[in-house]
């Protein structure tokens, strides 16, 4: 049950989070509404990209799903949809250094471009969480008000200065100024907006609808949606890739498509 993956800076490696465990010793009863308990714990895969092999496993909370490297490889964050917490990897070692509490269904996670503060999308709390990777604590949260209801995916732009998040049920992408904590604007794109992708001059910000089936190009400077255009069953995952100005587009129906941005 892999569901994300995140590369390293020196981009000879790959770390892939598991959903859950199955098999012998396991119990995989926890699902994407469960509330607090004592689920199993999963793990975290380490790829070579170079040999593509696994070289190490990682002991992560119960159903890892978004995780993050810091610009500097030190550390790796990972989101524990059903523990409400996030686990903070020491990369050097390939160890567990912190398990951090959060609440209900944390998600999306953004480093800041120093590699000191980790934002998380506490998604079934309605609120992002900011922790310190150097004292390992909760320093500060965004509200409701600022995060809007549930939050899901987070994206800082190329400045550090603004924070994008897509809000699922509210089928909208917010602009959030981190200078003031304030909400900048908001684009509303399709229904069910989860995942997005920033072009690398920060001018543009895709995000896929996924009960829609689309994917939407928004302008960062004003939040105006400038096109909507079909994806494909259920899209789930987009990046963006600088060289070409191409957006990738992941389908749960198992099929990619690749948009031209000109």
């Amino acid at each position: 049950s892999p569901v994300e993956a995140a590369v390293t800076p020196d981009g000879k490696s790959v770390y892939v989070s598991n959903y859950k465990m199955y098999g012998p010793g396991f119990n995989p009863v926890a699902s994407d509404d469960c509330g607090p308990g004592n689920w199993d714990g999963s793990y975290v895969y380490k790829i070579d990209v170079g040999a593509l092999r696994i070289t190490r496993v990682i002991p992560t909370g119960a159903v890892p799903k978004f995780l993050a490297v810091s610009p500097d490889g030190s550390r790796l964050v990972v989101a524990n949809w059903c523990g409400f917490d996030a686990t903070i990897i020491d990369t050097a070692t390939d160890t567990e250094i912190a398990r951090i509490p959060l609440g209900r269904h944390p998600r999306g996670i953004a480093i800041t471009s120093d590699s000191r503060y980790a934002l998380v999308a506490v998604m079934g709390a309605a609120r992002i969480d900011v922790i310190d990777l150097t004292t390992l604590r909760v320093v500060h949260s965004l509200p409701a008000s600022v995060a809007g209801v549930t939050p899901r995916h987070l994206l800082l732009s190329p400045d550090g200065r603004t924070l994008y998040v897509s809000n699922n049920v509210m089928n909208s992408v917010r602009k959030i100024d981190l200078s003031t904590g304030a909400v900048a604007g908001i684009a509303t794109t399709g229904t069910q907006t989860r995942t997005m992708a920033l072009s690398d001059d920060g001018a543009s910000l895709y995000v896929v609808n996924y009960a829609d089936g689309t994917v939407s190009k928004v302008r960062t400077r004003d939040m105006a949606v400038l096109q909507t255009v079909y994806s494909g069953h259920h899209p789930i995952g987009i990046t963006y890739d600088a060289p070409t100005r191409q957006v990738w587009v992941a389908n749960y129906s198992g099929t990619l498509r690749v948009f031209t941005d000109q």
